[in-house]
């Protein structure tokens, strides 16, 4: 005992007692640990267990850990202990957020199973900017033509009539042969219908419409416009101001120049149209669309995975349940100036909180799934769910207990990092999924055909992951899209983009249009036309023709005129269509239809123009 009354033993207590309030840990116990950098290793590989009572007994622990205690008490006095601060201990950890203690924890961790208990994050409440379901008055009615005018309205057709003059009139002064009479909006309104009409009856070429005594012939394109003139309409349909065309064209291989300049005026209403008179229900999907087209064009892809091969490819995001073109961006090309990578710019271009509002579901496939991208969407109040590559950087690689090849069918692994969940499970192959919204099971089970063990087939009921129930569920919102518009497509066959781009437009407004009825007609609790039936009452009100197959104006603007009025009627003669055409004679005329530009015999005894009008 010295004199101060306090021996070398006791005071090697107190100083132990010190050091592990202060450290959390005896002296030669910290001293091992700052060898290892285990605890805070966040490589992959790491498969050190956390809790040692998985393969030690809690008294043989304890037991341990008195004799540590024990021996430093013998072997260590205060004034041997270097006072340093030590590097690498838990007291560095008490500084971190809780997240990231969960999120160190479980990169060090093993794959759960269906047996661990998971709970879903809380989820940003869902608050729509405006009411989901059409933005028109319900209880107005509303017919198809007039469901489809909202999407080409009567300023954007008359902006494609001024354009398309003016690209005739600049065709003509490079030496193009052939008539143009300026079009205007009630002609370009029918030559629409007349393509919808086309999309209806099917044959193989524009010529076959128009075909008089023929196995092909049909009656109501001959009654609508002449085949040349649908032909040159085709021809020079144009959408952006020639003039314009030229200016941005100088810009190529600049900054300022727009690849989709020659779409502009029609692609950016179409899309303000499908934003402005619906807005979405909470579940939403993102995918790509090809556009089917072999046009030379830089922007042409090819994708061996999708129906249409060679096209070009839009990003589309579509409503999950009843497939409403929400929004969609064409592809362009590579961009040098990307920070996380085109899937990420396109999700983020593609969901807009100023127009949707926030608290949406978005569910996308592997070409998108990112844990960047989800974590993102989470601070922006989105939640997101996907399949993802275990390539993608941040993806849990390598970690214990994960699935194998024979591994049982129906068997689940997952990992919680904060908000995500990454959810492995056993099929035919393994499915990967990533989610914010999710917990990783809820006790769902599926029904998959098996063999038992006598080598017979049944039917058995697997457990399935929550979120992989859910991606099944919605994310066929842009396929539903798809194949609402190939039932009936306005496609054309044509080697010029822009146009088959607008022809694509035009059924993503046709489409929508029909699903704005089908809201409009539950609302009001009425039976909703079918797709066909609402497609034949469009073309029909566009062409201005009535279900018979007649026109509902024939005998207003059908006035026989002269071909020539300025010069006399045998120079200015040219060949009857009906006797050419029905008679197979040669009968010339002075005599023309003035609304089908068509000549015709207007005699006493023989009047072609009355026979060919009906």
């Amino acid at each position: 005992m010295s004199s101060s009354g306090v021996t070398a033993e006791q005071a090697g207590k107190y100083f132990n007692e010190f050091e592990e309030e202060e450290y959390g840990a005896p002296v030669e116990e910290r001293d091992s640990d700052s060898d290892s950098e285990s605890e805070f290793d966040f490589d992959d590989s790491d498969d050190e267990v956390e809790d040692p009572s998985i393969f030690f007994d809690e008294e043989e622990v304890e037991e341990e850990e008195e004799m540590a205690t024990s021996s430093v008490r013998m072997t260590s006095t205060p004034q041997k202990t270097p006072r340093k601060t030590p590097q690498k201990t838990p007291r560095r950890a008490r500084s971190r957020s809780p997240l990231s203690e969960a999120a160190t924890e479980t990169r060090q961790g093993r794959w759960n199973t269906e047996k661990d208990a998971d709970t879903a994050p809380v989820l940003s409440r869902f608050q729509p900017k405006r009411t989901p379901g059409p933005q028109i008055d319900g209880l107005a009615p509303y017919s198809p033509k007039e469901l489809f005018l909202l999407f080409f309205s009567a300023d954007t057709v008359k902006t494609i009539c001024d354009n398309t003059n003016k690209y005739a009139a600049k065709n003509q002064a490079r030496g193009k042969k052939y008539k143009w009479v300026k079009i205007n909006t009630d002609e370009l309104y029918k030559f629409l219908g007349l393509l919808i009409y086309m999309s209806l009856v099917q044959l193989p070429s524009v010529q076959d419409y128009w075909k008089q005594n023929h196995f092909l012939s049909v009656l109501t394109p001959a009654k609508v416009m002449s085949r040349d003139r649908f032909r040159t309409i085709m021809w020079n349909i144009h959408l952006s101001n020639p003039e314009e065309d030229v200016k941005n064209d100088e810009k190529k291989g600049t900054p300022g120049y727009d690849k989709l300049f020659r779409l502009r005026p029609v692609f950016d209403e179409i899309l303000n149209a499908c934003q402005a008179y619906y807005h979405p229900k909470r579940e939403l999907a993102v995918d790509e669309r090809m556009v089917a087209t072999k046009a030379k064009t830089n922007m042409t892809q090819y994708m061996k995975n999708k129906p249409n091969k060679w096209g070009l490819k839009l990003f589309v995001l579509a409503e999950s349940v009843s497939g409403y073109t929400v929004s969609f961006s064409l592809y362009t090309g590579k961009n040098s100036q990307s920070e996380h990578g085109l899937s990420y710019d396109v999700v983020m271009s593609l969901i807009q909180p100023s127009y949707l509002g926030t608290g949406y579901h978005i569910y996308m496939d592997n070409f998108y799934t990112s844990p960047t991208l989800l974590m993102d969407l989470a601070r922006a109040k989105f939640g997101a769910c996907g399949t993802y590559r275990e390539s993608r950087k941040e993806c849990p690689k390598e970690r214990p207990n994960a699935l194998t090849k024979k591994s049982e069918r129906g068997s689940i692994r997952w990992i919680r990092e904060d908000p995500l969940v990454f959810v492995k499970w056993m099929d035919t192959r393994e499915v990967s999924v990533c989610s914010t919204i999710h917990p990783a099971f809820s006790g769902e089970t599926v029904q998959r055909r098996m063999k038992d063990e006598e080598k017979r087939w049944i039917v058995k009921e697997i457990p399935c992951p929550t979120p992989i129930m859910a991606y099944n569920k919605y994310m066929g919102g842009v396929d539903l899209s798809d194949q609402l518009i190939q039932y009936y497509s306005a496609q054309r066959k044509t080697y010029c983009w822009y146009k088959t781009v607008f022809m694509h437009l035009i059924d993503i407004a046709s489409t929508n249009a029909y699903i704005l009825h089908r809201h409009l007609s539950t609302t009001k609790g009425e039976q909703p036309m079918s797709h066909k039936d609402f497609i034949v009452v469009i073309a029909s009100q566009l062409c201005g023709v009535d279900m018979t197959g007649m026109p509902k104006n024939r005998a207003t603007d059908h006035t026989p005129v002269p071909i020539n009025a300025e010069q006399k009627a045998n120079k200015a003669r040219r060949q009857c269509r009906h006797c050419l055409q029905v008679d197979r004679l040669r009968k010339d005329t002075s005599w023309k239809c003035k609304r089908c530009d068509v000549p015709l015999c207007l005699l006493l005894d023989r009047n072609c123009f009355e026979k060919w009008h009906n």
